[in-house]
């Protein structure tokens, strides 16, 4: 499985690739997508729009898989980054791909081991996770692999909980009707 994680942003938009074999996690690619801030408004969303369409083109992934929306004290910033999300959803669900989203702290979690894990953690975890030779920059590039890593452990999880459940029920659906 090859995924996309993303995550959002209107001054940078981190983006990884990965790619899982035999349950090994692989790095693909990875980066920042950083429209000028003297750019309006729009003009920096339509950078982002065309970079990620570059870049799912180019490396055809499977699944991309989005950051969710953290909520802060700062409303507006909020809504930017809900317009900058909106944009990556819209660049892969027009590639005809699947879109998950993950809070943030479900993706440090499944990467770091705790919810409350500090971006280097992340980026620390990253690099070793993928055994790369340096922590991945910029940060939002380690995010979004983060995020991408955290949905292939996610979808390992489903697909056990599938078989497990299939298992209990003798192959056949686990709900009944009367």
């Amino acid at each position: 499985m090859r995924v996309l994680g993303i995550d959002p942003g209107t001054l940078t938009s981190g983006y990884g690739i990965v790619t899982e074999e035999d349950h090994k996690i692989f790095h693909v690619a990875s980066g920042g997508i950083s429209p000028s801030a003297k750019q309006p408004f729009p003009k920096r969303l339509g950078k982002i729009y065309d970079e990620l369409e570059k870049i799912i083109e180019k490396y055809q992934p499977q699944v991309v898989v989005i950051e969710d929306l953290f909520v802060s004290q700062n409303i507006k910033a909020a809504l930017k980054l809900g317009h900058a999300r909106g944009v990556a959803i819209l660049a892969a669900v027009n590639a005809g791909l699947p879109v998950f989203e993950y809070a943030p702290a479900e993706v440090k979690q499944a990467v770091v081991g705790t919810g409350k894990a500090e971006k280097k953690q992340v980026q620390l975890m990253v690099k070793a996770l993928l055994e790369l030779p340096k922590a991945p920059h910029p940060a939002d590039a380690a995010d979004a692999l983060a995020a991408a890593i955290c949905h292939i452990h996610s979808s390992r999880m489903r697909e056990m909980l599938k078989g497990s459940a299939s298992l209990r029920s003798g192959g056949r659906s686990a709900v009944r009707t009367k």
